[in-house]
């Protein structure tokens, strides 16, 4: 049907038959191509990505035959017509029998002066409506439409009646014992004086169309669902490795780590891990305490940059090395030095933070080195400090870094705290030090170093936290 856009503009001719013939050579061409290659892409039914292609296979094949029909409609002309009994017993003619539609596209015209209404026979069959009965005027045609979609059809309807928009939307029809979807495109014929006269539609049956699209969209979220669940599984399989491997070959962290002793006592050890938010990756922290065979207490804590199992097998192994090296007699800043050729030469290299102290109970010394980690804690007489630190870059950071080494003179009764920078939320450790120098009166009041590291735990007991973290008290006790 011509696109009126005034009662008395002539209508636009048609395009030439040869260039409409040659498009439908086109389209049936590409539309053998589209189906060649959706035989040869057939395979198993259970697999979504399989199903979501051929989907859209089958959605390119609908599009390709409207296109088709179309065309051919086009090359045909205006159609005739209805002509619903042709030997006049009242038996529908030939053309309208049959089960399945002979064409997807109908029109429409309303005469808004006669209330006259004249519809082609697509249009009854798309509407389900017998060709016998007349057309429906503007003000029946609602009848058709699905209640909850009547007001949809109104609203374009007004809008080209009054203000001359054109429609362009869709809604839904009961046909034939079925629901229909139906797109509507339309424009007013407007009388000389700019008011509607009249109103032409094209109506397209898009049922079809709309299943493809919901299969399509079906098939991909199948496929969606499938990714996730792997990408899950996956996740929560490294995770378990993780854990199983950090619980395996690193100290036990997840209870309160406790100092055995063989010798007179002269400090009081307790530490605690306290793992990142359900789900989270798990990290590289770690914290250990080792006698020495001189006597000597080796304190430690540190952080690999990271997270899965990996990190925690890199973790183990620069655990491992920081032990066996202490056990030598190494110090704390030859012992950074080694850490950091370790890290920085390895297969893979990575980045590490550490403190490093040794206790020495005969004059109550601490030794210590620290390479990029916060520094640990002193509380005293119901204050606290931060202890100055000593030169020290991130371990693997820098080939042939020089670390520094600091003293500090001990009391009975001071507590030593050394923590990682994911105790609390910020960038490195300093909100973590900030809460702990406030809790100077509680830590320095705490009768264990047990009782200080359950203190912080409940202090630190974040439920969002990102980061795995470690927490490691030491108390001069003589």
């Amino acid at each position: 049907m011509p696109s009126h856009l005034s009662a008395d503009r002539p209508a636009a001719q048609p395009p030439g038959r040869g260039s409409v013939e040659e498009l439908i050579s086109q389209t049936r061409r590409l539309k053998g191509e589209v189906d060649a290659v959706r035989r040869d892409a057939q395979g198993d039914g259970a697999d979504p990505r399989g199903r979501w292609q051929r989907a859209l296979y089958d959605l390119a094949l609908h599009q390709l035959d409207d296109l088709d029909q179309h065309l051919a409609q086009l090359r045909e002309g205006p159609p005739a017509p209805p002509t619903p009994d042709t030997d006049g017993d009242g038996v529908p003619g030939p053309a309208l029998t049959g089960g399945a539609l002979l064409s997807r596209v109908g029109s429409a015209e309303w005469n808004l002066l006669t209330d006259e209404a004249v519809w082609s026979g697509e249009l009854y069959e798309i509407l389900g409506r017998d060709p016998a009965a007349p057309a429906l005027t503007l003000d029946e045609l609602p009848s058709l439409v699905l209640e909850e979609d009547r007001p949809r059809l109104t609203a374009m309807v007004t809008d080209c009646l009054v203000d001359a928009r054109p429609i362009d939307g869709e809604f839904r029809v009961r046909a034939g014992g079925e629901v229909r979807a139906v797109h509507m495109m339309g424009e007013p014929v407007l009388a000389a004086d700019g008011s509607a006269a009249a109103m032409w539609a094209v109506l397209r049956d898009v049922s079809a169309l709309r299943r493809s699209r919901q299969a399509v969209g079906e098939t991909r979220d199948a496929l969606h669902r499938r990714d996730r669940a792997r990408t899950d599984r996956r996740a929560q399989t490294g995770h378990r490795t993780g854990v199983e491997l950090q619980e395996a070959v690193l100290p036990p962290w997840h209870g309160f780590l406790r100092l055995p002793h063989r010798g007179p006592r002269s400090l009081d050890v307790a530490a605690h891990h306290l793992p990142a938010a359900t789900g989270s990756p798990i990290g590289g922290d770690w914290c250990d305490t080792l006698e020495l065979p001189d006597g000597q207490t080796l304190l430690s804590v540190g952080d690999l940059t990271g997270h899965g199992p990996a990190v925690a097998s890199g973790t183990a192994m620069l655990l491992g090395a920081l032990r066996g090296m202490a056990l030598a007699g190494t110090g704390p800043d030859r012992l950074m030095t080694l850490l950091n050729q370790l890290l920085d030469g390895g297969a893979q290299p990575g980045l590490g933070s550490a403190v490093c102290c040794r206790y020495r109970p005969g004059d109550r010394t601490l030794t210590w080195a620290q390479a990029g980690h916060p520094a640990p804690l002193l509380f005293r007489d119901g204050t606290g400090r931060r202890l100055t630190p000593p030169d020290g870059v991130l371990l693997g950071a820098t080939a042939g870094a020089v670390y520094g080494q600091a003293e500090e003179r001990l009391r009975e009764g001071d507590l030593l705290v050394l923590h990682t920078d994911g105790l609390a939320p910020g960038h490195g450790g300093t909100p973590a030090a900030r809460r702990l120098l406030d809790l100077a009166p509680q830590l320095t009041g705490a009768r264990t170093a047990q009782d200080c590291v359950r203190l912080l735990v409940a202090e630190f007991d974040e439920t969002a936290r990102t980061d795995d973290a470690c927490v490691l008290v030491a108390r001069v006790t003589s």
